[in-house]
């Protein structure tokens, strides 16, 4: 008699973000009152970076956006302060990935602008760009910074031509793109890069997806299903791989997989649902889940991508039954790691003028610094100027860590600061000879924390997130006393959390110390 074997297949694949859950904010941490866009253009209406969150607005007589300090939740005031220097309808908004107190906006009338936002409370609206771009002749509908170089910026309009900017020059006004690429047949409607920014690929009107070489502006690869109507399309980090979302023949909602160096037929294609909206895909290359929100409901369905069959992994969904418009995301280096926080979306819900913040949360019981679940990831310096990567160079981004007090989280603020001081990052000599590399590495972690400790005892006294205290008027309302209030309970939190990781590091010295005298004695 022969005993069959028999093979178990786990009915669930091992993934440490398999209970990933949202969570909503509280209501007083919500923006309430805003005047969202009625715009029925197909773009996500919102920018957000560790200081600011930044929302197209409904107004009449040419088109504004408000920016509002991410930590000022609750009530918007009516006569809120707007950058209003369009005129015609802002179409969309990003943030400078390496500077957080700059942002550029296009519009229906044909015109790129570059806004340098101060960085105390806005008193007044701003009316005057920093610079403005003329190329396209038709309205402009869709900005990308590039992710590596400084001041690069990609502009794509209703003239079916992508121009390429260098905003590393003094004029205010530039009157041409160093660079345009006018070989599409229809208008653009996505547009991504891949990690170092070398490739761009488009979604178009035409239903191709291309591939492109910006510099040279060549077409590499082009992608023609007849069973997938694209509308937008991603680069899936550094996986050589392509994502796109659009509608099947049936008219269902897709998702679709792509190899980046054959985009003859899809790897992979997936039927979402038969609803009508769009489907915004955002894609986090440190843990490589992608997230897929639909334009008109208030769902958030995300996934775990891997490189081998079966490719997309679906793991939960977050439910709402508020819809959403537009939607924004906060960077790697703005979420909460003490509350396992992994990503962060702003939705734009028109219906109640609100706009509510939902955190994407990997439950864990340790209250510590989780660091499978935050590897490196893009930091705020660019790895390249502007003219290096013109010329032809290619660099990934410039990685920082998210472990609170090893680097600094936000961008400089657009005023000089002093030189910072290196002294007393020399490794120790003894006796005409090196220390041994336990010795120096203790005394450049001293020095590097001696010179960081001078460097804020040079800055002036003063600063509260971000914020002048003495630049920002005296609170005139209760609203705006509560809100000095909760921004100093903030700081008095932020500071607590710098004294423990103080002590922590005082400890690890301490280890890194008594360990360095047994070894020496040893010999």
């Amino acid at each position: 008699m022969t005993i069959a074997k028999m093979s178990w297949y786990p009915q669930y694949r091992s993934s440490k973000f398999r209970h990933v859950y949202g969570k909503a904010a509280s209501k007083e941490n919500c923006y309430d009152c805003v005047p969202i866009t009625q715009s029925v253009h197909d773009n996500h209406f919102c920018a957000v970076n560790p200081h600011f969150i930044a929302v197209v607005t409904e107004c009449a007589g040419g088109g504004a956006f408000l920016v509002i300090p991410i930590s000022q939740t609750g009530k918007l005031d009516p006569h809120y302060p707007r950058i209003c220097g369009h005129k015609g309808n802002v179409l969309d908004i990003k943030w400078n990935p390496f500077d957080d107190f700059v942002i550029a906006s296009c519009s229906e009338d044909a015109t790129v602008k570059i806004w340098n936002i101060p960085q105390h409370l806005l008193t007044t609206s701003i009316t005057e760009a920093r610079k403005e771009l003329l190329g396209h002749s038709r309205r402009v509908g869709l900005i990308e910074w590039h992710p590596t170089a400084s001041n690069i910026l990609f502009s794509t309009g209703y003239d079916y031509k992508i121009m390429i900017w260098n905003l590393d020059t003094k004029e205010s006004v530039i009157q041409a793109p160093v660079k345009t690429i006018s070989f599409h047949t229809d208008v653009i409607l996505s547009m991504s890069f891949n990690t170092e920014g070398s490739l761009l690929a488009t979604a178009c009107r035409d239903r191709k997806i291309r591939i492109i070489d910006p510099r040279a502006g060549t077409l590499l690869q082009e992608a023609n299903n007849k069973s997938h109507r694209v509308n937008k399309v991603l680069f899936l980090g550094n996986m050589k791989k392509l994502l796109s979302t659009g509608t099947s023949r049936w008219n269902n909602r897709q998702i679709a997989l792509w190899d980046q160096g054959d985009l003859s037929v899809p790897l992979f294609e997936e039927d979402v649902d038969g609803s009508s909206g769009l489907l915004f895909p955002f894609y986090d290359s440190d843990t490589n889940m992608l997230y897929v929100l639909g334009k008109g409901d208030g769902n958030i369905r995300y996934y775990e991508i891997s490189s081998e069959k079966p490719y997309l992994n679906y793991l939960m969904e977050y439910r709402s039954p508020l819809p959403q418009k537009g939607i924004g995301i906060m960077p790697k280096r703005g979420l909460d790691v003490s509350s396992c926080e992994i990503f962060r979306f702003y939705k734009l819900i028109p219906v109640k003028c609100l706009i509510e913040p939902v955190s994407m949360i990997v439950p864990r019981r340790s209250e510590t610094y989780q660091e499978d679940i935050y590897p490196m990831t893009a930091g705020v310096q660019p790895a390249l100027t502007a003219q290096e990567w013109l010329s032809g160079a290619n660099k990934g981004p410039v990685l920082m860590s998210l472990r609170p007090g090893s680097v600094i989280f936000n961008s400089l603020p657009p005023f000089p600061e002093k030189e910072p001081s290196f002294e007393g990052t020399e490794p120790v000599q003894y006796q005409g000879r090196i220390a041994d590399p336990k010795s120096s590495r203790i005394q450049e972690k001293w020095g590097y924390w001696k010179s960081e400790e001078k460097r804020k005892e040079d800055k002036p006294v003063g600063l509260s997130n971000g914020f002048d205290v003495f630049e920002c008027p005296p609170p005139k309302t209760e609203n705006e006393l509560l809100q000095m209030f909760y921004r100093q309970q903030e700081e008095i939190r932020r500071l607590r959390e710098v004294l423990i990781q103080r002590d922590v590091q005082i400890k690890q010295l301490e280890l890194e110390i008594k360990n360095l005298h047994m070894d020496s004695g040893r010999f």
